[in-house]
């Protein structure tokens, strides 16, 4: 087979999203703030797999519309899915599978006509590394190495992955419907022989790379930034993780994938996970420069689902990505975050996404370009409640979360007595208009004009069951 041609995609109608020159969020080109709301999805799986020689486009074409009706705006995928053998998008190395280039051709036409983005990585590391006996880029195979744990060292490594990045800015980087390109899928030590002292250099080859090729062919590029798997953070304190990942110059957003033991990665209530959802955020956008964005993209139920073999039940479920959802936009992240369903099979439920609907809703209600967050989860009280907060001098965002209500499945109790929350949040202004968000139905509760003293807001909502999110501006 001969080496494909990627040809060069035309300039696509939908708008290129950038990070907002005066907020740690995102904008389309006419300025307008963009909100990455949606989840992990892959080619091989129930939704999208209809796309693979091309078995049912409509179908795939249905699901998108219905996905954009519900809020969602953007699916992060892995170019490569290497769950099987036959989705390799390379076989041998360097030379692009036709089948594999239609599905993707199909794919990036069909988000463009419906509204949709993609965070698109090369390739998916893990399965990589699960299934390398059988990787095109095994050097048994005739590829340029021999383990995975010398990827990120090997040259010719690294040369395959530029190539990989050439080819997909070539065939579609002219597109709208490519957000961002997340250039590695959680680099890790494992893949330098358990080093981190060569991510700043491969981050800049990789980054320089591909910004300066599109720079050439479209005269812009795309946001770009590099996922971590979140605990290693904690995991390996003696290694240099947060510089390359929070802070390096040529990454235009902060991303990790945020997990935690016992809580996040292996539920029992659906509290405990929005609280280490809120820590977490909480420490990236200290450790993140003014201006950038964070946002997790990647988060769920890992151990549950691949180790103890369990999905969780709906209801469960759909309370705990709510929970995680506005725990992370109230802390201070970009959207709400982006689910790894860990579900069989895997996809999201039609619970979470009335969820993201509900938070699509909400959004309009903050000026987000120019909203300057800083954390405010550790400023802001409200006495038997969660807080989960940030704000500026102009705008602020809470998300109330009662306490001690939780039943015996680990879900809110649905029959408690409604009761009003007593917020008192920092807000540097003399009055202010407080919109309540019903987080579960997408509504609007109340709308009312308070008066601020002393740079503290003091507000009583109106009664709530379990949770309560509030839009804040100075007026």
């Amino acid at each position: 087979m001969d080496k494909l041609d990627p040809g060069k995609a035309p300039v696509a109608p939908l708008s290129w999203i950038a990070v907002a020159p005066d907020a740690p969020y995102f904008v389309d080109e006419s300025g307008a703030a963009w909100h990455p709301i949606g989840q992990n999805d892959s080619i091989a799986w129930l939704e999208l797999a209809p796309l693979y020689r091309r078995r049912n486009v409509a179908a795939v074409e249905g699901h998108l519309r219905w996905l954009k009706a519900h809020g969602v705006t953007c699916l992060r995928l892995m170019l490569e899915d290497a769950h099987g053998r036959h989705r390799f998008l390379e076989r041998p190395a360097g030379r692009f599978v036709p089948a594999m280039v239609q599905l993707w051709d199909d794919l990036f036409a069909l988000c463009e006509k419906v509204g949709l983005r993609i965070l698109l990585t090369p390739l998916d590391t893990f399965w990589t590394w699960i299934r390398w006996r059988h990787h095109p880029w095994n050097k048994a195979n005739g590829g340029p190495v021999d383990t995975m744990s010398r990827a990120l060292l090997c040259p010719e490594t690294r040369g395959a992955l530029k190539a990989r990045l050439e080819f997909a800015v070539r065939r579609w980087g002219g597109s709208g419907a490519l957000f961002a390109w997340d250039l590695w899928n959680e680099i890790h030590p494992a893949n330098a022989e358990d080093t981190a002292d060569c991510l700043e250099e491969v981050i800049h080859e990789f980054s320089s790379h591909v910004r300066l090729l599109e720079q050439r062919l479209y005269g812009r590029s795309h946001p770009q930034t590099v996922s971590l798997y979140g605990p290693e953070i904690r995991w390996r304190p003696h290694l240099n993780l947060r510089d390359p990942i929070f802070r390096h110059p040529d990454l235009d957003f902060a991303t990790i994938h945020v997990y935690k033991e016992r809580s996040i990665d292996d539920p029992r209530d659906t509290v405990a996970p929005a609280r280490a959802m809120g820590e977490i955020v909480r420490e990236c956008v200290a450790e993140t420069p003014l201006g950038r964005p964070f946002l997790d993209t990647e988060h769920g139920p890992i151990h549950s689902f691949k180790d103890r073999k369990i999905t969780l039940p709906e209801a469960f479920d759909d309370e705990y990505f709510r929970h995680m959802s506005w725990a992370h936009l109230a802390s201070g992240g970009a959207g709400g975050g982006m689910r790894w369903p860990n579900r069989h099979p895997h996809v999201l439920t039609p619970g979470m996404r009335r969820a993201q609907k509900a938070m699509a809703d909400f959004l309009p209600l903050i000026e987000w370009t120019r909203f300057c967050r800083r954390n405010l989860s550790g400023d802001a009280k409200a006495k038997g409640h969660d807080v989960f907060a940030c704000g500026d001098d102009g705008q602020a965002i809470a998300w109330l979360l009662r306490r001690g209500s939780l039943g015996p499945d680990g879900r809110m109790l649905a029959d408690a007595a409604p009761e009003p929350a007593h917020l008192a949040l920092p807000l540097a202004a003399q009055s202010a208009r407080v919109v309540e968000w019903d987080t579960q139905n997408g509504t609007r509760v109340r709308e009312q004009l308070v008066e601020v003293s002393d740079g503290m807001l003091r507000y009583e909502t109106a009664p709530l069951v379990a949770d309560r999110a509030l839009a804040i501006q100075v007026v």
